[in-house]
């Protein structure tokens, strides 16, 4: 009888086992189409490095696929049992904090601004609240912006390579300005406040391309020249939107 007892307790685990196995295995699979339309976005946003003139068209292929994206998260948020979020967000976790840097790159290189949060979360399909349900963590956003910071100070290296002279002095006084937000931010998560420590050499990268362009009279550096060329590319994003 007690045998059978045990048998029986122990049959039951097996069965809640199996189940939290498909599930997982659910989430898996749907995180990683979630990613191989990351890994597209990122090949698309790739165009910004070898040809400027074709930045538009690859933002445009980035936004298409931010779409396949929204698709997967919401997939997610009807598969996750409500209230377990974080009991599997390990799986998504580093996925979104990439996709958060592809968005806000888009957003940048359409607009020249800084995506909120809230703008993040509507184009992947998002919350920003917990009590929403499936959200936007504010740590993954914000590592997702400094991961955006990282990719831009490439651009502006290659942006001189093709040209492009003025693009590292408004790149320049944005890295600026996101660094002054970020340092009146009491950070004391380890792993975003290593993550902000490494942006000193982003933003000195940045400064030494400033500087060539600058001292050798190929670009414009003072406040009135970034404002005209923020006005520029604005009025380029919104033709292209025409």
């Amino acid at each position: 009888m007690q045998n059978q007892m045990i048998k029986s307790i122990f049959t039951k685990f097996q069965e809640n086992l199996n189940k939290e196995q498909e599930l997982r295995e659910e989430i898996r699979l749907t995180v990683r189409e979630i990613d191989q339309s990351a890994k597209e976005a990122a090949i698309a946003l790739q165009i910004i490095h070898t040809s400027i003139t074709e930045v538009p068209q690859g933002c445009l292929r980035a936004r298409e696929l931010f779409q396949e994206c929204q698709k997967g998260y919401r997939k997610l948020a009807e598969i996750v049992p409500e209230g377990q979020y974080y009991r599997y967000s390990d799986h998504w976790h580093y996925l979104t904090q990439k996709l958060v840097s592809l968005v806000a790159l888009t957003v940048y290189l359409e607009a020249g601004f800084l995506v909120a949060r809230e703008t993040v979360g509507e184009i992947l399909g998002l919350e920003v609240t917990q009590k929403n349900g499936f959200h936007l963590e504010l740590e993954d956003y914000l590592l997702g912006i400094l991961q955006m910071v990282t990719e831009l100070a490439r651009f502006a290296v290659n942006s001189v390579t093709l040209g492009d002279y003025q693009r590292p002095v408004m790149i320049s006084r944005f890295v600026a300005d996101l660094n002054a937000g970020f340092r009146m931010l009491n950070l004391k998560n380890d792993g975003l406040r290593k993550r902000f420590d490494a942006l000193k050499y982003d933003v000195k990268k940045i400064e030494e391309i400033v500087y060539d362009v600058s001292i050798r009279g190929l670009a414009k550096v003072n406040v009135q020249a970034d404002k005209e060329d923020i006005a520029e590319v604005s009025g380029d994003t919104d033709k292209k939107t025409e």
